[in-house]
Protein backbone atom coordinates (compact mmCIF):
# COMPACT_ATOMS: atom_id res chain seq x y z
CA UNK A 1 0.00 0.00 0.00
CA UNK A 2 1.52 3.22 -0.98
CA UNK A 3 1.56 6.21 1.70
CA UNK A 4 -0.33 9.74 0.88
CA UNK A 5 0.64 12.66 1.70
CA UNK A 6 -1.90 14.59 3.61
CA UNK A 7 -2.85 17.81 2.78
CA UNK A 8 -1.30 20.67 3.95
CA UNK A 9 -3.14 24.06 2.78
CA UNK A 10 -5.61 25.02 5.71
CA UNK A 11 -9.64 24.89 4.66
CA UNK A 12 -10.58 28.55 3.32
CA UNK A 13 -11.84 30.30 6.29
CA UNK A 14 -13.96 33.43 5.75
CA UNK A 15 -13.22 36.99 6.71
CA UNK A 16 -15.51 36.70 9.28
CA UNK A 17 -17.51 33.40 11.20
CA UNK A 18 -20.68 33.11 10.70
CA UNK A 19 -21.63 32.26 14.40
CA UNK A 20 -25.08 30.85 14.31
CA UNK A 21 -27.47 27.89 15.17
CA UNK A 22 -27.30 25.29 12.55
CA UNK A 23 -30.38 23.06 11.50
CA UNK A 24 -28.41 19.74 10.86
CA UNK A 25 -30.33 16.70 9.34
CA UNK A 26 -29.11 12.91 9.36
CA UNK A 27 -31.07 11.42 7.15
CA UNK A 28 -31.29 8.37 5.04
CA UNK A 29 -32.11 4.52 5.66
CA UNK A 30 -29.27 3.32 7.11
CA UNK A 31 -28.23 3.06 11.05
CA UNK A 32 -26.76 5.42 13.38
CA UNK A 33 -28.75 8.85 12.69
CA UNK A 34 -30.12 8.84 15.83
CA UNK A 35 -26.67 7.80 17.46
CA UNK A 36 -25.44 10.70 15.83
CA UNK A 37 -27.41 13.44 17.08
CA UNK A 38 -26.98 11.68 20.91
CA UNK A 39 -23.15 12.57 19.99
CA UNK A 40 -23.73 15.87 19.27
CA UNK A 41 -26.09 16.31 22.28
CA UNK A 42 -23.27 14.36 24.30
CA UNK A 43 -20.52 17.23 23.15
CA UNK A 44 -22.88 19.90 23.71
CA UNK A 45 -23.92 18.61 27.41
CA UNK A 46 -19.81 17.87 27.95
CA UNK A 47 -19.48 22.49 27.15
CA UNK A 48 -21.57 23.04 29.59
CA UNK A 49 -24.49 23.72 26.73
CA UNK A 50 -28.57 23.35 27.51
CA UNK A 51 -29.64 20.31 25.72
CA UNK A 52 -33.20 18.55 25.12
CA UNK A 53 -33.93 15.54 23.49
CA UNK A 54 -37.44 14.86 21.91
CA UNK A 55 -38.08 11.53 20.61
CA UNK A 56 -41.15 11.67 18.39
CA UNK A 57 -41.82 7.58 18.22
CA UNK A 58 -41.02 6.43 21.63
CA UNK A 59 -43.04 5.74 24.38
CA UNK A 60 -42.44 8.74 27.48
CA UNK A 61 -41.60 5.16 29.82
CA UNK A 62 -38.60 4.30 27.12
CA UNK A 63 -35.53 2.98 29.05
CA UNK A 64 -33.09 2.35 26.52
CA UNK A 65 -29.35 3.19 26.86
CA UNK A 66 -29.70 6.12 25.84
CA UNK A 67 -32.29 7.69 28.65
CA UNK A 68 -30.06 5.58 31.21
CA UNK A 69 -27.08 7.61 29.89
CA UNK A 70 -28.43 10.69 29.49
CA UNK A 71 -30.23 10.63 33.17
CA UNK A 72 -27.24 10.09 34.69
CA UNK A 73 -26.07 13.23 32.81
CA UNK A 74 -28.70 15.44 33.38
CA UNK A 75 -29.82 15.83 29.98
CA UNK A 76 -33.68 15.94 29.41
CA UNK A 77 -35.03 13.40 26.76
CA UNK A 78 -38.59 13.37 26.76
CA UNK A 79 -40.48 10.11 24.54
CA UNK A 80 -43.37 11.98 22.50
CA UNK A 81 -45.34 9.21 20.65
CA UNK A 82 -46.54 5.43 21.78
CA UNK A 83 -44.03 3.47 19.81
CA UNK A 84 -43.38 1.77 16.62
CA UNK A 85 -46.23 2.95 14.32
CA UNK A 86 -46.41 -0.27 12.56
CA UNK A 87 -47.81 -1.67 16.40
CA UNK A 88 -50.34 1.30 16.98
CA UNK A 89 -53.89 0.18 17.43
CA UNK A 90 -55.12 4.00 17.49
CA UNK A 91 -53.32 6.39 14.72
CA UNK A 92 -55.39 9.03 15.40
CA UNK A 93 -54.02 8.95 19.18
CA UNK A 94 -50.54 8.62 17.94
CA UNK A 95 -50.74 11.82 15.35
CA UNK A 96 -52.47 13.58 18.58
CA UNK A 97 -49.88 12.48 20.59
CA UNK A 98 -47.25 13.84 17.82
CA UNK A 99 -48.96 17.08 17.47
CA UNK A 100 -48.99 17.84 21.07
CA UNK A 101 -45.28 16.84 21.05
CA UNK A 102 -44.65 19.23 18.59
CA UNK A 103 -46.00 22.26 20.45
CA UNK A 104 -43.56 21.24 23.27
CA UNK A 105 -40.33 21.22 21.13
CA UNK A 106 -41.47 23.96 19.37
CA UNK A 107 -42.32 25.94 22.66
CA UNK A 108 -38.36 24.94 23.75
CA UNK A 109 -36.90 25.96 20.20
CA UNK A 110 -38.89 29.37 20.30
CA UNK A 111 -37.91 30.09 24.06
CA UNK A 112 -34.64 30.73 22.81
CA UNK A 113 -32.98 29.26 26.16
CA UNK A 114 -31.73 25.64 24.47
CA UNK A 115 -28.07 25.62 22.97
CA UNK A 116 -28.96 21.89 21.35
CA UNK A 117 -32.28 20.66 20.58
CA UNK A 118 -32.77 16.91 19.35
CA UNK A 119 -35.69 15.92 17.54
CA UNK A 120 -35.40 12.68 16.99
CA UNK A 121 -37.52 10.65 14.37
CA UNK A 122 -39.32 13.55 13.86
CA UNK A 123 -39.47 12.80 10.01
CA UNK A 124 -42.23 10.27 10.50
CA UNK A 125 -44.66 12.44 12.19
CA UNK A 126 -44.23 14.97 8.69
CA UNK A 127 -44.03 11.89 6.45
CA UNK A 128 -47.24 10.60 7.95
CA UNK A 129 -49.11 13.73 7.93
CA UNK A 130 -49.52 14.12 11.19
CA UNK A 131 -47.43 17.09 11.74
CA UNK A 132 -47.93 20.35 9.36
CA UNK A 133 -44.48 20.68 7.57
CA UNK A 134 -45.06 23.94 7.20
CA UNK A 135 -45.54 24.78 10.38
CA UNK A 136 -41.77 22.90 11.24
CA UNK A 137 -40.43 24.80 8.17
CA UNK A 138 -41.41 28.17 9.63
CA UNK A 139 -40.37 27.28 13.10
CA UNK A 140 -36.99 25.78 12.22
CA UNK A 141 -36.52 29.01 9.65
CA UNK A 142 -37.63 31.41 12.27
CA UNK A 143 -36.13 29.92 15.65
CA UNK A 144 -33.52 32.02 17.59
CA UNK A 145 -30.13 32.80 15.80
CA UNK A 146 -28.03 30.98 18.79
CA UNK A 147 -30.55 27.66 18.62
CA UNK A 148 -28.96 24.70 17.08
CA UNK A 149 -31.17 21.56 15.95
CA UNK A 150 -30.96 18.64 14.71
CA UNK A 151 -33.69 16.23 13.00
CA UNK A 152 -33.36 12.83 12.73
CA UNK A 153 -35.37 10.13 10.01
CA UNK A 154 -35.66 8.60 7.04
CA UNK A 155 -36.92 10.17 4.24
CA UNK A 156 -36.76 14.16 5.64
CA UNK A 157 -38.89 16.04 3.77
CA UNK A 158 -36.92 18.18 0.47
CA UNK A 159 -38.58 21.47 2.04
CA UNK A 160 -36.39 20.87 5.46
CA UNK A 161 -33.04 19.68 3.84
CA UNK A 162 -33.45 22.93 1.59
CA UNK A 163 -33.08 25.29 4.53
CA UNK A 164 -30.85 23.01 6.02
CA UNK A 165 -27.59 24.41 6.97
CA UNK A 166 -25.80 20.54 7.01
CA UNK A 167 -27.60 17.44 6.07
CA UNK A 168 -25.88 13.98 5.80
CA UNK A 169 -27.76 10.77 4.43
CA UNK A 170 -27.04 7.45 6.29
CA UNK A 171 -26.82 4.91 3.43
CA UNK A 172 -26.96 1.49 4.25
CA UNK A 173 -24.78 -0.83 2.40
CA UNK A 174 -26.35 -3.88 4.57
CA UNK A 175 -27.47 -4.98 8.34
CA UNK A 176 -27.36 -7.36 11.02
CA UNK A 177 -31.03 -7.72 11.01
CA UNK A 178 -31.24 -8.82 7.09
CA UNK A 179 -29.34 -11.87 8.38
CA UNK A 180 -31.68 -12.86 11.08
CA UNK A 181 -29.83 -11.34 13.65
CA UNK A 182 -32.37 -9.72 16.26
CA UNK A 183 -31.89 -6.17 17.61
CA UNK A 184 -28.79 -6.23 20.61
CA UNK A 185 -29.05 -4.35 23.36
CA UNK A 186 -26.76 -1.64 24.07
CA UNK A 187 -26.68 -1.44 20.19
CA UNK A 188 -29.90 -0.78 18.90
CA UNK A 189 -31.40 -0.20 22.54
Amino acid sequence: MELQQPPTDAPQQREKADRRGLLIVNTGDGKGKSTAAFGLALRAHGRGKPVRIFQFMKVPSARFGEHRAFEQLGVPVEGLGDGFSWKSKDLEHSAQLAREGWARARAVIEAGETFLVVLDELTYPLIYGWVPLDEVVTALRDRPREVHVVITGRDCPDEIVAIADTVSEVRKVKHAYEAGIPAQRGIED
